[in-house]
């Protein structure tokens, strides 16, 4: 017992060392911010006599300085001097840097490191700009003691590519670079090598994830931009309102759309599990896919805004929040997209979902992330405000495990238990009511999307009796908008869809010498004898298809259609050369299938699942944000709270509105 209580104790008190640690450091990156505010509003040149000699010495009027701006922020005159002298040297190096590029082209770039180096985060490394990528990384590599295989690069809010130069990227002189390294527990140089290695295999496997994750996303970003994909055979990707029916996108941006969600899910899915590093590449790349959509679109719907919101929570929690500056422009863009989304004081939310209390959330991370920024910036005004407004919306937002608890006595789970609650005001009973109504609403949707299902595939099941191809039918149902009479008068426009087969071995068999039965039938219905073979002969002796085609066509074949068929009628994969290669085909099959199911198996079935949160991460950091002698006190979370389980995120639309509606 008394070893046990001596261990808890030296834990406590470790902790107690680091939480100083922390705060001195967040002491002083305040007071540099600040300082350096006060310098440009006094348009102070600290490189420049009398703060600087012509030997790039200090100069007396240093010291002046100090005492003005210590008096002015009422702390140490000694610390103040010591943080003005640091900023001096960085501007001196700086400059020196900037002299050295225009001689030689030399630039300096500033790169950031992972947060587990016992060593300065912040460190200077010279550069030609011509080199690619993949020599900027091996150079990263090198200078720090990195494993090359294991970190990713990011620059201008994108992940480095390692085929192109720097100078093809935008990468400039004096530009910020943020290393990520892909593995998860912090190092320990006097670990024994099978330890290393163990790590090793880990950020191996890790990063084969994430190519994984790429190949999942690109096969089921293809198959719903085609949309003829067998729904009931198929997995796939669909894009759904906020009620949970499915919409249509211009299929120019479909595809994009499909990736940028699906890497946004995938992300999301990471930070559910902490993976921070891992989580950024992915929520990066969904970043990129997205600003490949219209601007309409992105401000007509929230998972762009929480897209933003997700990317600097990621920052924050790499403790690289104060390096990169797009972090302000992101959060200031995702409270634009919120306001052009929900609306003034968010009517236009409350307007399509009778209430907005879920949504709260988000704004809850956006204040609690405003006010850090601006902490980090030197703006104590605005980070006291943010935090403040964080702190409100927490305690309106906190729910009473008890609530919870009855809530899941009814049959519900956790995660409806807090999204009702939190839409009914924390009222029960009407949470209950506002579960059991959503739950048949969704309940009518899937069966009519359902009975739409079925409908389809009577469609293409009518199309295949005629004698197209499964493929075909669903292309042209899916260009008449499921029209069955429109879909047959865009196969008889379009004979050469035809051809589009399904790889099936009796849709393949090729029939080269037609009967003469089926001329004499064709030659029967008024068509000539050589035109009327020569048309079995594409259609595989098909007479239903072949009559069809040839009155549609006034009696003969449209020109696009090969009169000698042989060569195009060899299905893929039939030929002796090819046969080797079934192994092959079937090993890369079984690994798309698995990558596929890695997606799915993250992608959240409730479409809710981005606004259930139990703010447990908000708590820890609102109460250590929290000023000495604050009220604020971490809510007692019982036992019986449930975490919150996966569900759907679907694209969120609020553009369809009355006339009128803000």
């Amino acid at each position: 017992m008394k070893t046990n209580g001596g261990r808890r104790r030296i834990r406590a008190l470790c902790w107690s060392r680091r939480a100083w640690r922390d705060a001195g450091m967040a002491q002083k990156k305040y007071l540099q911010a600040k300082l350096t505010q006060f310098l440009r509003e006094d348009r102070i040149q600290l490189w420049k006599p009398p703060y600087t000699d012509e030997n790039k010495k200090v100069g007396l009027a240093l010291k002046d300085l100090a005492k003005k701006y210590s008096d002015k922020l009422e702390c140490c005159e000694n610390e103040v001097e010591k943080i003005i002298e640091e900023i001096r040297c960085k501007a001196i190096e700086r400059g020196t840097g900037n002299e050295n590029y225009r001689t030689t082209g030399i630039a300096t770039i500033e790169v950031f490191l992972p947060p587990r180096l016992k060593k300065d985060r912040k460190n200077l490394l010279e550069t030609r700009l011509h080199i690619t990528g993949r020599e900027l990384r091996s150079k990263i590599a090198e200078t720090f003691g990195l494993q090359e295989n294991y970190i990713k690069i990011v620059i201008n809010k994108k992940q480095l590519q390692l085929g192109k130069t720097l100078e093809e990227q935008g990468v400039a002189h004096n530009v910020k670079v943020m290393v990520l390294e892909l593995k998860q527990s912090e190092e320990d140089v006097r670990k024994n090598f099978q330890l290393e290695e163990e790590e090793q295999n880990e950020a191996e496997l890790k990063e084969k994830q994430i190519q994984r994750t790429k190949r999942g996303l690109e096969i089921l970003a293809k198959r719903a931009a085609e949309t003829v994909v067998d729904p009931e055979m198929t997995p796939y990707l669909d894009i759904a309102n906020q009620t949970g029916r499915s919409i249509r996108i211009p299929p120019s941006e479909r595809k994009a759309l499909m990736l940028a969600m699906g890497y946004h899910e995938k992300g999301r899915a990471f930070l559910k599990r902490k993976e921070y590093g891992i989580a950024l590449p992915c929520l990066l790349d969904a970043d990129k896919y997205f600003c490949e959509c219209c601007r309409e679109l992105l401000d007509t719907v929230d998972n762009y805004a929480v897209l933003q919101l997700d990317i600097v929570w990621c920052y924050f929690r790499l403790e690289q929040l104060e390096c990169l500056d797009d972090a302000e422009k992101k959060l200031n863009l995702a409270q634009k997209c919120f306001k052009n989304c929900y609306g003034e004081n968010h009517q236009r939310l409350v307007h399509i979902k009778g209430n907005c209390g879920k949504e709260k959330v988000l704004f809850l991370r956006l204040y609690l992330l405003q006010g850090i920024r601006n902490y980090h910036s030197g703006n104590d005004v605005e980070a006291c405000e943010y935090l403040n407004k964080a702190r409100q919306l927490f305690k309106e937002l906190y729910i009473d495990p008890s609530k919870v608890d009855n809530l899941l006595q009814l049959g519900f789970t956790a995660q409806e238990a807090r999204l009702g609650l939190r839409a009914c005001d924390g009222n029960v009973d009407h949470a209950a009511t506002h579960i059991t109504n959503r739950r048949e609403e969704l309940a009518q949707i899937r069966k009519e999307e359902k009975e739409k299902k079925r409908r389809r595939l009577e469609n293409i099941r009518c199309l295949k009796g005629m004698g197209y191809s499964t493929h075909a039918a669903q292309q042209a149902l899916h260009a008449a908008s499921g029209n069955l009479d429109e879909a047959l008068k865009i196969l008889l426009s379009n004979p050469q869809m035809w051809w589009l087969n399904d790889s099936n071995p009796e849709t393949n068999n090729r029939q080269e010498s037609p009967s003469q039965e089926n001329i004499d039938r064709l030659v029967y219905m008024g068509f000539d004898a050589l035109v009327a073979e020569a048309a079995l002969r594409v259609f595989r002796g098909n007479v239903q298809l072949a009559a069809q085609t040839l009155a549609h066509n006034g009696g003969s074949l449209p020109p696009e259609l090969p009169l000698s068929p042989e060569d195009s009628l060899s299905p893929p994969g039939t030929s002796p050369s090819d046969s080797a290669g079934t192994s092959s085909a079937s090993t890369d099959e079984d690994m798309e299938t698995e990558a596929v199911n890695e997606i799915l198996e993250d992608i959240p079935e409730h479409e809710e699942d981005y606004l259930d949160s139990t703010l447990e991460d908000e708590e820890i950091i609102i109460a250590e944000c929290a000023p000495s002698g604050s009220s604020f006190q971490p809510q007692d979370r019982s036992s019986s709270q449930v975490p919150s389980g996966l569900s759907a995120r679907c694209i969120q639309d609020f553009s369809s509105l009355p006339e009128g509606t803000d």
